[in-house]
């Protein structure tokens, strides 16, 4: 029996974001594949007729949502994974963009496939995260990527991109840069290292009880599964659920600078966090900026910054997403008072 067209619906989208601000707009779910083509010559027709464009939709998770954005949303759904090929160094898994990120890594750890672990309970799905190039604790996805299955909905055609045709740069892509409704992520390849040796070079999991009794190498290594409840247990501590405090993880960017400007930072800010980068240039932590700035905690209206970690923008209840731009606007402003350092917001906008 042949899949059923897309077709969009006014619906409630509340609970399609994890900040939970309100929003309604046209939504279709895409479960199976095969309705892409279709699809596509449905779009370029809309494009004649100026139709309202399509935002291609994963968890949620890095997103602020307008109340009635002029897009349409296609929620991506696709289910499955499978170890699509093993070469002698490498296990190669593809999983379906619909699948959750986290629930990936963990099956993947399940079957005995390490080297995801350090990415353990970052939310969204496994088509969103090349969107994003989501990273923590020292590793950054672009690293393990093998591949990308796409369709441009423009040219209405399906391709496989390698990494360096991705664009990728930190928390940045191609696919994020292109704006809304051009491409959309079926399927996600990930290379797994057989020689697979821990990454232990972050502060926290170095530090971390379960960790800090073991070496980085030789027989008393941690197991990919101790790092992934490590780092799982470290996020918890720190982060907020997003089912009971609406969030959308970090909400900006560790701000890049030349080595000038963070060696004259230091001078005036002995504890600033610095991360040199292989460019010669500074990552600048930017959750300790926010906190300077006197932001931990404080809020604005219905959001506010998290009182455990700055970095991070939280829905206290009744937010909508004016309210979420006007508190980025002023911390912002307040850290670029204080350190001449301008952030950038994670988060993409649906307006």
């Amino acid at each position: 029996m042949p899949a059923q067209p897309l077709v969009f619906t006014d619906q409630d989208l509340h609970a399609s974001n994890t900040l939970g601000l309100p929003a309604r707009a046209g939504l279709a779910v895409l479960e199976d594949e095969s309705v892409i083509p279709a699809f596509c010559k449905t779009l370029a027709a809309g494009r004649q007729q100026a139709e309202a464009p399509v935002f291609v939709l994963g968890g949620g998770s890095n997103l602020v949502m307008d109340a009635r954005p002029r897009h349409r949303v296609l929620r991506v759904a696709l289910r499955g994974i499978r170890l699509w090929q093993e070469t002698a160094d490498h296990w190669i898994v593809e999983a379906a963009a619909g699948e959750s990120w986290h629930g990936f890594v963990d099956h993947c750890l399940a079957q005995g496939w390490p080297g995801l672990e350090n990415l353990a309970l970052i939310p969204g799905t496994v088509g969103a995260a090349p969107v994003q190039n989501i990273g923590a604790y020292g590793l950054e996805l672009d690293q393990r990527l093998h591949s990308v299955v796409v369709w441009d909905l423009q040219a209405g055609r399906e391709s496989t991109l390698p990494p360096d045709a991705c664009g990728f740069a930190y928390r940045d892509s191609l696919f994020k840069r292109d704006g809304a409704g051009r491409w959309l992520i079926v399927r996600v390849r990930f290379l797994l290292p057989k020689a697979w040796t821990p990454r232990l070079d972050y502060p926290d999991l170095r530090d971390h009880p379960g960790l800090r009794s073991v070496g980085a190498g030789g027989p008393g290594a941690p197991s990919p599964r101790r790092i992934f409840e490590a780092v799982c247990d470290i996020r918890r501590r720190k982060l907020p659920d997003p089912a009971v405090l609406g969030n959308a993880g970090s909400f900006f960017k560790n701000p890049v600078v030349d080595a000038d400007q963070a060696a004259r930072l230091r001078q005036r800010f002995p504890d600033l966090r610095v991360y040199p980068q292989a460019d010669g240039r500074a990552k600048l932590a930017a959750g300790w900026l926010i906190e300077q700035a006197g932001w931990k905690g404080r809020r604005l209206g219905p959001v506010g910054m998290h009182a455990r970690q700055a970095l991070v923008l939280v829905n206290h209840g009744g937010a909508q997403a004016d309210d979420v731009r006007a508190l980025a606007r002023a911390v912002r402003a307040d850290v670029r008072r204080l350190f001449e350092v301008d952030l950038e917001q994670e988060p993409v906008i649906l307006d």
